[in-house]
């Protein structure tokens, strides 16, 4: 974080399904933060996950864990309908917010935390994890040289098995959103000038294919592609890739899987998301992004671009413009 000594910072984590419980478990393996308190709805969430760090203590009520524990940041990763009001709660009792993403069901939920943001949005950092992708650092870093864009060309596959685990979510909340996050940093920020949407419904009316197009003003062209389509054989984490075309360069990025490859009875990509939790030292791109929260706590970092809170708001909204054209 720093050449001088910096204390970690302590960090409690509200929610404790699959992805806060990967927060939970990354942060005990970080020098830069202390898990020091867990939030769950139900006490066999936390009985669940008492082995895994056992001198962390753990609350059903948000409010008493606030004024019971140490914790002095937070990170909210819960339903996406409980955003909203768990983040207003702990910005109130002026604690820093990781709020994993989307930000909310709906713009106009997200709009009524803007009081409480500071204009910075130093106390409320968007969780994007492809931010912290190798991979994808790279290709902003290719950017940064000048490079222009003609037409970027994303595309997110899951399993169809997820329509079951996650009934009524569509591709374009569970899976473009993070893509449309890469476009934001890729334009710097730039407003499309035209959304245009399409998509595929299964036999029983379900969402299972969300096609995007968005242009900007300087003729840049981007298609996105969210499914759950990928069959039973392939694993759990699906695939992700990113074409990027400009002016006499092209760039070619496969996020997921990592280039590493089990076989045995059924495939495995054993580091498809770039994620790893490690007590002896947490790594991949949620490591970084946690350790960026860190930094921003501590005053030693700006809330990247990408992470912000208007960030969010831009996004939601396009994301909500391709869902209206679309017909959702």
């Amino acid at each position: 974080m720093s050449a001088r000594h910096v204390d970690p910072v302590r960090v409690g984590v509200i929610g404790l399904g699959s992805f806060g419980t990967l927060h939970a478990t990354t942060l005990l393996g970080l020098a830069e933060a202390e898990l020091v308190a867990v939030v769950a709805r139900r006490e066999a969430s936390l009985a669940e996950f008492a082995p895994l760090a056992p001198d962390v203590p753990g609350w059903l009520d948000l409010g008493e864990a606030i004024a019971e524990s140490d914790a002095e940041a937070w990170i909210v990763a819960t339903s996406t309908a409980s955003h909203v009001p768990l983040t207003r709660q702990l910005l109130e009792a002026g604690k820093p917010v990781l709020l994993e993403k989307p930000i909310a069901e709906r713009v106009l939920d997200a709009e009524q935390l803007a009081p409480l943001v500071a204009d910075d949005s130093a106390n409320l950092m968007l969780g994007h994890i492809l931010l912290f992708n190798s991979e994808f650092r790279q290709l902003l870093d290719e950017l940064a040289r000048g490079r222009t864009l003609r037409y970027i060309d994303a595309v997110r596959h899951r399993p169809f098995a997820l329509m079951e685990r996650y009934p009524g979510e569509s591709p374009f909340d569970l899976l473009m959103t993070h893509d449309l996050y890469c476009l934001q940093a890729m334009v710097s920020r730039a407003e499309p000038v035209s959304f245009s949407a399409q998509t595929h419904q299964t036999s029983d009316g379900q969402t299972d294919l969300a096609l995007g197009q968005l242009t900007w003003e300087d003729g840049c062209v981007a298609s996105v592609t969210a499914s759950f389509m990928t069959p039973a054989g392939m694993p759990d984490d699906g695939f992700d890739r990113m074409e990027v075309f400009g002016d006499g360069w092209a760039a070619h990025v496969s996020s997921n899987p990592r280039p590493i490859t089990i076989y045995e009875d059924k495939v495995r990509w054993p580091m498809a998301l770039e994620l790893r939790a490690d007590p002896g030292g947490s790594s991949g791109m949620l490591a970084e992004q946690l350790r960026c929260f860190a930094r921003v706590v501590r005053g030693l970092e700006s809330v990247p671009m990408g992470a912000t809170y208007q960030d969010a708001l831009q996004v939601q909204r396009w994301l909500e413009e391709l869902k209206r054209v679309a017909g959702e």
